[in-house]
């Protein structure tokens, strides 16, 4: 199989394509911690693409369980054709809906399975995939099958550390933390997704971008997707460099800065800073 080495469109650093060989060569589940927007989900996205192979992706909620990525017995469909006497209702197999861990184990081909933001979840969903993440396999009682997984899929699973998880769960796992990226990292981001991009706003807005992220208080710090968002406003605004400073001098935050501040108390925060610095200034 080929290596991942990054694509055209996302920005890979050397040892995040290190750890995604490694787990591919080792068949362990891939896990990906890192910063809230930075590129964790789009990275099996960009695996499967550049690797030639279909995804198949399963996004966690707060009420997902485990047992929804294996199989689901639908009783309740089946009492329902019970009682308009249709046929189906004899064959159990007719209600059981297959989950996202069953489509990738009976695949035609090798896939890449996402299973995204983990953590999500309640504490014992990793665990109760332990086995079949481990064996490729898992037992259907109600049809008494066992499902073996014909490719072993490449598995690459998203958590924001909202909550630890089982150590059980980790020790089966190749684990990269996906480190924020530098300044120069970023310029190459941002030319990926806006192209020829003025060098100079480029500058200036990753100079208002750090400052922001470094100012101690903040809550929420802006994340790569929202630098990329906010540029793409800056551009579509026609905002120059020039005009980029002298709104940031003029204002107590950068303009079009909705696309980086999330909350109230951020926002405040910075005014804070500015009108303190207008006093020092006057």
């Amino acid at each position: 199989m080929t290596r991942f080495s990054g694509s055209d469109r996302y920005i890979a650093p050397s040892d995040l394509q290190l750890a995604v060989n490694a787990a591919v060569r080792l068949q362990r589940p891939l896990l990906v911690k890192g910063e809230p927007g930075t590129g964790k989900t789009q990275l099996a996205e960009e695996v499967a693409r550049s690797l030639g192979l279909s995804l198949i992706s399963w996004h966690i909620k707060s009420t997902t369980k485990a047992q929804q990525g294996l199989y689901e017995y639908d009783a309740v469909s089946r009492l329902r054709d019970s009682q308009l006497g249709d046929e189906r209702v004899h064959d159990i197999a007719n209600y059981i809906v297959k989950g996202k861990l069953w489509e990738a184990f009976t695949a035609d081909s090798p896939v890449v399975l996402l299973i995204d933001e983990i953590d999500k979840a309640d504490i014992e969903f990793p665990n109760d995939l332990l086995l079949e993440l481990d064996r490729m396999e898992f037992y259907v009682y109600e049809t008494r099958q066992t499902v073996k997984a014909v490719h072993r899929p490449i598995v690459i699973i998203t958590s924001n550390n909202e909550k630890e998880l089982p150590d059980a769960f980790l020790r089966r796992c190749f684990f990269h933390y996906i480190n924020f990226p530098e300044r120069e990292t970023l310029k190459q981001i941002l030319h990926v997704h806006h192209g020829d991009i003025e060098a100079e706003l480029v500058e200036r807005a990753l100079d208002v971008f750090f400052d922001i992220r470094q100012q101690n208080g903040i809550r929420k710090k802006p994340s790569t997707s929202e630098l990329i968002d906010w540029l793409k406003l800056l551009m579509a605004d026609e905002i120059s460099r020039e005009a980029l400073i002298e709104k940031q001098e003029a204002q107590a935050i950068p303009p079009l800065a909705g696309a980086l501040l999330k909350n109230e108390q951020d926002v405040h925060l910075l005014e804070r800073l500015a009108f303190m610095h207008r006093r020092q200034k006057g």
